[in-house]
């Protein structure tokens, strides 16, 4: 099942936009310069304001710079973000050399860039950022100018008070760092739930289409198939028995009969409650999946290997339903043969599908899983009419699997032989415990007969 954990959903989104630098750095500029004006002009203490001036505009200029050279909304890549916030802690570090160091209370601004990384970059760059903050801080304990006073007046803090406010900022970048990255980090946690529930819900309502699409499929076709029944069973008693067409006539009389079986469970989805008695081991699993196959010109293996006793589950319709998927569409696209293996421990259950067909095509193999994704590799055996598969097969195979608590896991095997595999994992506890009963909101599906799509290289 989808794992936040297993991946990062919202890593690009996470990514700092320019222009919240930017405007950031604006922000700075304007407070820098209105700072420098109020201290030399209006409290009139003496200042380097040339200098100062020449610090504040380089980060105009930065600023004009990448507006110019970058869209609006361009995110950067950690690189490009940690350069900037190092090239802030930089020129806050020039700008409080010029205003007496450490001793200017607005040095507690070198914690504006530790926040930011925090929240926007990983724990390595923001490591880095509070190094180069610790060093810019004990290099202006020991070498700045003055810092600025009533004229003919010279403040000097006595170095102790000075050391002070180092640890205090020292102390305070780690606090921060701290604290910013674990409230980011539950507010990660968040997003990536969220975006999980999002594509489980997606894929959740494709499925409820699908289920009143072969609602509606099954009403609709009723009338017109019976009406074939009744033509095909009155050529089969007209029609001499060694007639040309007699071989037909009665293969169209098979095929009539399996339609009529598949509407026949559409209709009943939900009927079946699954009995209390109605359990089976995982052979007696595969072997009820595998037998409706083996009509097909393709041989089938079946392996059962496993430490302990072999897991029992109850009879669940939608993971039948699914696993039948698989081993229909590896049959579909095996040349000759299809390998299935049931494998057990004290802690899983593992069922892997493998034929030497084809393979996954590498241009959907990342895109598996996800509707309406189609890539044929060669002819087909069930469905090779034109038209047919729409990308559904491994979909419906996937959501319903997971529904029951596994982990679908398709991909191309490494031998040389090439081949399709896919491998349906669940926790031994979940197997026995869980697989038999519906999940909340499941509904029953088919058992038998022909399967939907397929969806190996269709994915």
């Amino acid at each position: 099942m989808i794992n936040p954990s297993d991946f990062d959903l919202a890593q690009h989104a996470r990514r700092l936009r320019l222009d919240t630098l930017v405007r950031l750095r604006w922000l700075a500029v304007f407070g820098q310069s209105m700072a420098v004006l109020v201290t030399h002009y209006l409290l009139g203490f003496s200042l380097p304001i040339g200098f100062c001036f020449l610090a504040i505009s380089a980060s105009a200029w930065l600023n004009i710079g990448v507006r110019v050279r970058f869209p609006i909304s361009q995110r950067l890549s950690d690189p490009a973000a940690f350069a900037l916030l190092a090239y802030d802690v930089l020129q806050l570090s020039g700008l409080l050399y010029l205003t007496g160091g450490l001793a200017n209370p607005f040095s507690i601004l070198f914690l504006a860039p530790i926040m930011i990384s925090t929240v926007s970059l990983s724990w390595q760059r923001t490591v880095w950022l509070v190094v180069l903050m610790i060093a810019m801080a004990t290099l202006l304990g020991f070498h700045h100018l003055p810092l600025p006073w009533f004229p003919g007046e010279q403040l000097e803090l006595p170095f102790l008070y000075v050391v002070g406010i180092w640890i205090a900022l020292v102390l305070g970048a780690g606090f921060v760092a701290v604290y910013a990255a674990r409230v980011a980090g539950e507010a990660r946690q968040l997003s990536d739930a969220l975006a999980a529930t999002e594509l489980v819900l997606a894929r959740e309502q494709h499925l409820t289409q699908l289920d009143g699409l072969a609602a509606a499929a099954a009403h609709e076709l009723g009338t017109p198939l019976a009406t074939i029944t009744l033509v095909v069973k009155e050529m089969v008693r007209q029609g001499p028995p060694d007639g040309p067409f007699a071989e037909d006539v009665r293969l169209l009389a098979q095929e009539v009969q399996r339609c009529r079986g598949i509407l026949s469970k559409i209709a009943s989805l939900g009927d079946d409650d699954g009995g209390m008695f109605d359990e089976m081991t995982l052979g007696h699993l595969v072997e009820e999946v595998v037998d409706p196959q083996r009509d097909f010109g393709v041989e089938v293996h079946v392996e059962a290997q496993g430490n302990g006793a072999e897991p029992i589950c109850r009879r669940n319709p939608g993971m039948v339903y699914g696993l039948g998927n698989l081993v229909e569409n590896a049959i579909d696209f095996a040349r000759s043969e299809v390998r299935i293996r049931c494998s057990w421990d004290e802690t899983s259950v593992s069922i892997t599908i493998r034929d030497n067909g084809p393979g996954f095509s590498p241009d959907v193999l990342l895109r598996l899983g996800e509707p309406y994704v189609t890539s044929r590799g060669g002819p087909r055996r069930a469905k090779s009419e034109e038209g047919s598969g729409l990308g559904l097969g491994l979909f419906i195979a996937k959501t319903l699997l997971e529904r029951s608590g596994a982990t679908v896991i398709p991909g191309n095997a490494a031998e040389a032989s090439g081949g399709a595999l896919v491998r349906v994992v669940w926790q031994r506890s979940i197997f026995e415990r869980k697989t038999g009963a519906s999940m909340p909101g499941e509904a029953p599906v088919a058992t038998s007969g022909p399967r939907p799509e397929k969806a190996k290289q269709e994915g």
